[in-house]
Order: C-alpha cells, then structure tokens, then sequence
C-alpha cells in the first residue's frame, strides 16, 4: 500500500514538473509599455506662470436660445484655464518626429455643442480618424473650420441632436473650429499622424504610453502662449518626466474678433479656475 502511494505521488510530482515546463513563468506588474516591452512612458505637467490675459464675458443676447441656457451663469472665453498652482489646461502635447505606422482609432474624436460653446474646447486626433460633431442646443449652430493643411468643411446644423462626421485628413497643428452664427464659438483640433500625443487636464498633466525607446521631442501648443519643445530620452519600460512651463506675457495674442466683452462690463475679466 506504502510503497502504492509512493508510486503516485512521484507521478503527480513528475507531472507537475513537466506543466511548469510548458507554461510561461509570469512577470512581476509593470508600466505601460509598448509591443514587446520595447516602448517607455512619457508624463508631464504644463505650467504657467507670470501675467496671462483674462478670459472676458461672453455677449450671448444675439440668440435667445444661448442667453437663455446661460441665464444661470457669466460664461466666459476659456483662453486661460489655469489650476491654483498654475497647471495649464487645453495644451496640445505630440511627439515630433516620423514613426512607424499603426491602427487608427475606430471610435471617434467628439465635440458637442451644449450651451452654444463648444466642448472641450481642445481635442486632438489621428489622420484617418473620424471627427464627430454633435449640436446640443436647441438652435441653429454652423462649423466652420480653419485648415492650413485641407482640412476644411463649413456645414450648418439646424436641429437639436444633428451629427456631423469628418474623417481627419492631414496633420494640422492647429485646426481651428468657429461658428459663422455665433462669433464667441471656438474650438481647437490637433491632428497628428501616430499615436503618441495628447491634451492636458485642468491640472496641466499629460502622459504618453507606449513611446519608442530613444531620444523624443515633445512638442507642445496653447492658444495664447504658443509653441514649445523638449527632448527627452526615452528607454524601455521606464518613465520619464517632461514638465515645460510657460513664463511671462502670452507669446501670441488672442485675435481681436474672438474677444466679445459686453460694453456694460468692460474690464470685467475672470480666470476660469482661479
């Protein structure tokens, strides 16, 4: 009977040791990297810091519909949305650079019309992606967009829940999304040809995973500010920080027909966030 036992308990042992043979061993948790472990991440924070321009009251009377749906509030242009300790929101972060091709996106990039502004403000997608429009407001709103790089449409949405789709065509830093019916409307689309971008949050934060391993420039773009770039070496399953800070005056004004500021509360100026 022992020795019965004996025998099978080898043979479970043996059987136990050929299934670990043939099963890969595990890997502890790790950071998001690229394919085969060959990519690194990329995190930052945009800041600024100096005098920035005000973001002025909208003048909304023009179309009951809008200054109704804002009765409520003081909207304002959202040139400068800054976080107490000056992270910076609406920043354009791409890598600058050609890389190898990869799958564009299927869901698409979205941008509504809700309260007669558009939302969010800055998007950012792929050629090749669908860029998607909604209209949320219960009045007639057009898009209108600005492309140096043939990236064009002007089409009009008379109803509440009309969906315009536009598939992405070239790189474009910046697109630039109005509206010919309402003058305060302003949107902003960056376009890039890969995957490796992205648009900082209401604390000036960003990250890019799956970066190739290499020495990168990072690009950056905001409205008011302008450009900047940063290099940064980038290595396999690592991360590396990439903070840019933006100092003094606005590098590039705000244009003149943007800035609606009702004559009655001229010099009424507000930072949205602060």
């Amino acid at each position: 009977m022992m020795q019965r036992l004996c025998t099978a308990l080898a043979l479970v042992g043996s059987l136990a040791v050929s299934l670990a043979a043939q099963t890969p061993a595990r890997s502890g948790a790790t950071a998001a990297t690229g394919p085969a472990g060959r990519g690194g991440r990329i995190v930052g924070h945009i800041r600024q810091t100096g005098p920035a321009p005000g973001n002025p009251l909208m003048r909304m009377g023009v179309d009951p519909v809008c200054a109704s749906v804002n009765r409520d509030g003081r909207p304002v242009q959202q040139f400068v949305v800054k976080s107490s300790d000056g992270g910076l929101a609406n920043v354009f972060v791409a890598l600058q650079g050609t890389f190898p091709r990869t799958p564009v996106p299927s869901q698409p990039v979205t941008i509504t019309q809700e309260k007669c502004v558009y939302l969010p403000r800055m998007v950012a997608g792929r050629v090749g992606q669908t860029l998607m429009i909604v209209n949320r407001d219960q009045t007639l709103h057009n898009l209108h967009s600005i492309s140096s790089k043939g990236n064009d449409f002007n089409v009009t949405q008379p109803q509440f829940g009309m969906v315009f789709s536009y598939k992405l065509k070239s790189p474009d830093v910046m697109m630039r999304l109005t509206c010919d019916v309402h003058s305060w409307m302003l949107g902003y689309i960056g376009v890039v040809d890969h995957p490796y971008f992205a648009v900082t949050g209401g604390d000036g934060a960003f990250t890019i995973d799956n970066v190739p391993a290499g020495r990168q420039t990072v690009r950056i773009w905001h409205e008011v500010f302008g450009e900047m770039t940063k290099t940064v070496v980038v290595k396999a399953g690592e991360t590396v920080t990439a903070d840019l800070v933006y100092t003094g005056v606005a590098k590039k004004a705000a244009r003149v027909q943007d800035l609606i500021v009702p004559s009655t509360q001229t010099g009424a100026m507000a930072h949205a966030g602060e």
